[in-house]
């Protein structure tokens, strides 16, 4: 009985011995391991922000836009009218790069439109602000985004140079893809929020073009849309203006060597233009043939069109509904622009044009000052582009 007792407490010595090395142990590993561990943790926390701090960069740019349009034009389809303003864009923004090369910026800016000899009643503010996403070859943009950030200008039946002149921002989204075999874009602009004052607009546009060699096809796609007034607004009723427009294209610029550009562009229009409430329901049609030559500082841009009135609910609703240029209300229309660069660079573009309209009726003439100066444009390569393509 003795030894049992004497062994039991012998095992019992032991384990005590052997817990309390072990509690001993547990706490050192504790003490010491744990706050390494932290600091691990800490360092690489530190390491990342650094990092990421890295990759966020401050960014800015002004636009400035200033221009004289004086138009010697003549009824039905046009007034006479001096539009002589300057429109004065700056922007700040942040920009952030990810780990898989992509940019991303969220920017901020304001349009401020003076018309020349006015005073703070003819001031416009237009206010910009988007997020701008680009990787390789896609570019994904929305809110009120600038209509310079377009790849491509539109044509003139989709978009009059009035409103180029006085709306500024594309208001929705901006969504495209380019690479050297061509392109592809899609714009929603939502012209107009629904108020007692104002009717619900907007428009999709979406254009494309594939590139072979000196061959080129594509198009345009519109729907246009207007609907009412909020209530208690008399309502109006809804119109639709709706433009197919397949072209061909063909590129000389690399075969005629030192021309700097020579393209020629033949299409097809098919319009659909619907006045819901009044029971209008109209498909014109016709075909456009646009010319661009540039060498040097000096160049020409015709563009034909024969076929049907494009825009019959024009006289009722103007640019309510249709965005584009009120000569194409006529059945046929040639527009020449013969225009010479007094500077041009990556960062300036300043040019004079003397353009004559063709109404099919009568000859018409305007004369353009146009002079754009963009900062960014400083690390560009290209010369910069007016907001029409010239």
């Amino acid at each position: 009985m003795k030894k049992f007792f004497s062994t039991t407490l012998l095992i019992f010595t032991l384990l005590t011995l052997s817990a309390a090395d072990s509690i001993q142990v547990r706490g050192f590993w504790m003490r010491y391991s744990k706050p390494k561990t932290v600091a691990l943790d800490t360092a690489r926390i530190r390491r990342d922000s650094i990092a990421n701090a890295k990759r966020v960069k401050f960014i800015y740019d002004v636009d400035f836009y200033s221009y004289f349009d004086n138009r010697e034009y003549h009824e039905p389809y046009q007034t006479p009218q001096t539009i002589f303003n300057f429109r004065l864009a700056p922007e700040v923004g942040v920009q952030i790069r990810d780990l898989l090369g992509g940019s991303h910026r969220l920017i901020a800016g304001i349009n401020y439109t003076q018309r020349l000899g006015g005073d703070w009643n003819d001031v416009q503010f237009d206010p910009t602000a988007y997020y701008h996403y680009h990787y390789k070859g896609v570019n994904l943009r929305l809110g009120a985004i600038p209509f310079a950030q377009r790849l491509h200008a539109l044509p003139d039946f989709l978009m009059y140079d009035s409103i180029g002149y006085f709306h500024p921002n594309i208001q929705g989204a901006l969504i495209s893809y380019e690479d050297h075999r061509g392109y592809a874009e899609f714009m929603c602009d939502w012209r107009g929020a629904q108020e007692t004052d104002c009717r619900e607009m907007f428009r999709i546009v979406i254009d494309g073009r594939y590139k072979y060699k000196w061959f080129n096809i594509g198009g345009f796609v519109q729907l246009n849309h207007k609907a009412n007034f909020r209530q208690p607004t008399p309502r109006e009723g809804i119109c639709d203006d709706f433009y197919v427009s397949p072209q061909i294209g063909f590129d000389f610029t690399n075969l005629l060597s030192p021309i700097d550009s020579f393209s020629v562009t033949l299409g097809y229009v098919l319009g659909i233009q619907n006045d819901r409430r009044a029971e209008i329901h109209e498909r014109p049609q016709g075909f456009t043939a646009d010319l661009y030559f540039n060498w040097w500082f000096l160049g020409i841009h015709d563009r034909f069109y024969y076929g049907e009135n494009m825009m019959p609910n024009y006289g009722k609703w103007g640019h309510f509904l249709n965005q584009g240029d009120p000569f194409y209300q006529s059945k046929i229309y040639n527009r020449l622009d013969i225009f010479a660069y007094i500077y041009r660079n990556s960062f300036v573009n300043c040019y004079l044009s003397y353009n004559l309209h063709y109404d099919g009726e009568t000859l018409q003439h305007q004369q353009q000052l146009n002079v754009r100066f963009l900062l960014s444009g400083i690390k560009s390569k290209k010369p910069l582009r007016n907001i029409f393509e010239k």
